[in-house]
């Protein structure tokens, strides 16, 4: 079968959202959908045990939050669907903005009560500046929120986006009956307190229909067609190109906890989403339909299966055909790798694969030889752009309460470490381990890991930094006198790289005045 028939099967976006929009619930849905599990599970249960596939670790279980993304892979209606729900939470968000260089599309969840949050605004800004092509998806419409023109509103003023409404809700809360799909003129009907699996559509070609007045009631029907109306007036026909652009957002409503309004976003997302796209490296374009295998590692995630220890190195296939026990080259490196199994992802299960075109998510097991940005090609060398990289914002010491887990400390530590979520910063001075995060909660749930995967137990200290800076200067002398005249503030990443920990802004500015050779960097890719 000839690759781009492949590349055409293949739909891979990224789900975003402020925590609580319901986006991990939207994910459930979609899995649910499209047959790829046959119960939905609840996020957020005191009563049930059945948890969401896609928040698979036991601190995502017990919190009820997604902290790490999840990949998840189904077929339907012949085409093969990537999902990558991501963390809502901002102390997460490296992460999330990990992820979204890997998706060619988002989905982005909003509640209907809450509007446009924080958090929402600042992973739409990313996905904006790479124009990638962006769904909205207002949730929970049975329960009571914002009138639906003051909501397009708000996300065409806060997000920069300009929508294209392709379903309109028919009430909400109390008096919620339903969505009016207008891509596909069909009217779905709400049942309050079921689960709306079947297919409960009506087909409505023209609004005018009297049947619409018996299904919804005549005021009901007035206002639907009204409101359509203003929509039409007020809003450009759709032209999926405009979509894929990224100039046009789509925006659906429905409430996905019942399952509802889900389907429409489906059908309507497969049909009009962009097959893979071209990736941008410091050499070229790689477009997806070249003959030649390229891919690149967005994301580490160190012991997901605890009883194996393993960590697996998520890989973007970008270009041709990556087959497995094939050779091929990782770029940093410089070196040949084989991969004997080579998998795919419904969450933590995985299954092996033996190849994987554009769009695909394979994920890779990795004893240490990756790193988040890593490239693996057939043989040319690329370095692919636009991965972020974060400096800590947040310190704390390690304190090791249990000697007798030190060598347990050490490995989760590391192996941690590798995800690309925090820092480890070893002081010369003193060999004090300081961990560094973007956000606070990144340290709750590094501490949790490390006790229920690794049995090593520790405490944290404060300490007072402001930010870490990688040093770099041609003139060795420079480096030795900066070490000799700050050693107490000096220590080494995890690779060993000599890194200038700053108590305070002022001290960073004295430093940089006092030693003009050196060049500080706030992170370590120089």
């Amino acid at each position: 079968m000839s690759i781009s028939i492949e590349i055409n099967k293949r739909r891979t976006f990224g789900i975003i959202s402020h925590p609580d929009a319901g986006k991990t619930t939207l994910t459930e849905k979609l899995l649910l959908f499209g047959g790829a599990i046959q119960i939905a599970g609840a996020v957020k249960s005191n009563k049930i045990k059945k948890h969401a596939t896609s928040d698979f670790m036991e601190i995502e279980r017990q919190r009820g939050i997604s902290v790490a993304t999840s990949v998840m892979a189904f077929d339907y209606n012949n085409l093969k669907i990537n999902i990558l729900d991501t963390p809502g939470h901002q102390d997460f968000a490296e992460d999330t903005y990990r992820t979204l260089t890997a998706v060619d599309s988002v989905i982005v969840v909003i509640d209907v009560a809450k509007g446009v949050e924080s958090q929402t605004e600042k992973l739409v800004a990313v996905s904006r500046r790479r124009k990638t092509p962006i769904i909205v998806f207002i949730n929970k419409l049975d329960r009571e929120g914002k009138d639906a023109f003051d909501l397009l509103d708000e996300v065409e003023q806060k997000l920069g986006l300009k929508v294209r409404p392709l379903s309109w809700p028919v009430g909400m809360g109390q008096s919620f009956q339903g969505v009016y799909n207008m891509y596909e003129q069909k009217l779905s009907l709400f049942r309050a307190h079921s689960k709306q699996f079947e297919d409960e559509t009506t087909i409505i070609e023209d609004l005018a229909d009297p049947r619409l007045d018996e299904l919804i009631n005549e005021r009901a029907a007035k206002t639907l067609r009204e409101e359509v109306e203003m929509v039409e007036s007020i809003y450009d026909p759709f032209d999926p190109e405009t979509y894929r652009s990224g100039e046009i957002s789509p925006v659906f409503f429905g409430s996905a906890v019942n399952n509802f309004g889900v389907k429409e976003l489906l059908d309507c997302f497969t049909q009009i989403a962009p097959t893979p796209l071209p990736r941008e490296t410091e050499e070229r374009f790689v477009a997806p339909d070249e003959a030649k295998f390229t891919g690149f590692i967005f994301k580490i995630h160190a012991n997901m299966d605890p009883n194996h220890r393993d960590r697996i190195a998520f890989l973007r296939i970008c270009s041709g055909k990556f087959e497995r026990n094939v050779n091929y080259l990782h770029v940093r490196n410089n070196k040949k790798m084989r991969f004997s199994n080579p998998t795919a992802f419904m969450a933590d299960k995985k299954s092996v694969i033996d190849e994987a075109y554009p769009g695909d998510i394979v994920g890779l097991y990795d004893s240490g030889n990756f790193k988040i940005g890593d490239a693996i090609t057939e043989g040319e060398v690329l370095h692919f752009k636009g991965i972020p990289r974060f400096s800590p914002e947040q310190f704390r010491y390690v304190l090791n309460t249990d000697p007798m887990k030190t060598k347990q400390l050490h490995k989760g530590l590391e192996q941690l470490m590798d995800e690309g979520v925090a820092q480890l910063f070893t002081k010369d001075i003193n060999g004090r381990k300081i961990i560094g995060t973007v956000g606070a909660l990144q340290f709750e749930v590094i501490q949790y890991r490390l006790k229920h995967e690794y049995g090593a137990s520790f405490e944290y200290e404060p300490v007072q930094l402001h930010k870490a800076y990688w040093v770099h200067s041609t003139d060795k002398k420079a480096i030795d006198e900066l070490y000799e005249r700050r050693r107490r503030d000096m220590a080494r990443d995890k690779d060993g790289k000599l890194v200038f920990l700053a108590e305070s802004a002022w001290a960073m500015q004295v430093a940089q005045e006092n030693h003009p050779k050196i060049q500080f960097y706030n992170t370590s890719e120089l």
